[in-house]
C-alpha cells in the first residue's frame, strides 16, 4: 500500500485530494486580488509535488493568468528559505503557494529577514496543516490534510487486501482536503 510516492498510481493507495486542495489555495489568493500566484514546488520526483504543480498551473490558466516560472524546493524549510531570499528581491511577487508548510516557514523567515511583511507585502499559503502551522506568527493559511483519516483508510485497505480476491481491482482512495484561512493571506497592497 502506498501513501506518498511516484508509485501511488500503480498500487492501492490513499491520498489527499491534491488537485482540489491546490485549486482552493490558488483561487483564494486570486480572489483576494493578486494578479498571479507564484509557486514553490516540492521535489520533481514526488507524486504530490507533480500533482500540486500541475493543479497550480491549470488553475491559473483557467483563470486567464499565465503561470510564472516555479521554484523547485525539496520539502525542507531550508529550501523554502533559500528560494525565499530570491523571492524577497522580486517586488512583483505578492502571493506564493508553497507545496508544503515547512517550505512556507522557510519562505516566511527569508521574507522577514529582508524586511518583507507577511501578509502585507507577500501572502503565503502552505499545504499539509502540520501542527506548527497554527502557531507561526502570523498563523499559516494552509491546505489541511486529514492525516488520521488517511491512516485509518490505509489500515482498512491493508486489511482488505489480506483477503485474496482474484477479481479485485487496484484501489485509490482520495481523501478531501480543506483550506484553512489564517493570518498569512491578504489582498495585495495598493501602491
Amino acid at each position: 500500500m502506498v501513501s506518498d510516492s511516484l508509485l501511488v498510481t500503480s498500487y492501492p493507495s490513499v491520498i489527499p485530494d491534491q488537485v482540489s486542495g491546490t485549486r482552493d489555495a490558488v483561487n483564494h489568493l486570486l480572489e483576494l486580488g493578486h494578479k498571479t500566484v507564484h509557486h514553490i514546488s516540492g521535489s520533481s520526483d514526488s507524486h504530490p509535488s507533480i500533482a500540486r504543480s500541475a493543479a497550480w498551473r491549470r488553475t491559473l490558466e483557467e483563470a486567464g493568468v499565465q503561470a510564472p516560472d516555479q521554484w523547485e524546493g525539496d520539502w525542507t524549510p531550508q529550501s523554502g528559505y533559500l528560494i525565499g531570499r530570491e523571492i524577497a528581491e522580486n517586488p512583483e511577487v505578492t502571493a506564493v503557494f508553497c507545496a508544503n508548510d515547512e517550505m512556507a516557514f522557510g519562505l516566511m523567515r527569508a521574507l522577514h529577514e529582508h524586511g518583507k511583511r507577511v501578509p502585507e507585502d507577500v501572502s503565503v499559503v502552505g499545504f499539509d496543516n502540520i501542527a506548527l502551522s497554527e502557531f507561526s506568527a502570523p498563523p499559516l493559511t494552509t491546505v489541511s490534510q486529514d492525516f488520521a483519516e488517511i491512516g485509518r483508510r490505509l489500515v482498512e485497505l491493508v486489511l482488505d487486501w489480506l483477503d485474496p480476491d482474484p477479481n479485485r481491482t487496484r484501489t485509490q482512495i482520495v481523501i478531501p482536503t480543506k483550506l484553512l484561512v489564517r493570518g498569512t493571506t491578504a489582498p495585495p497592497r495598493a501602491d
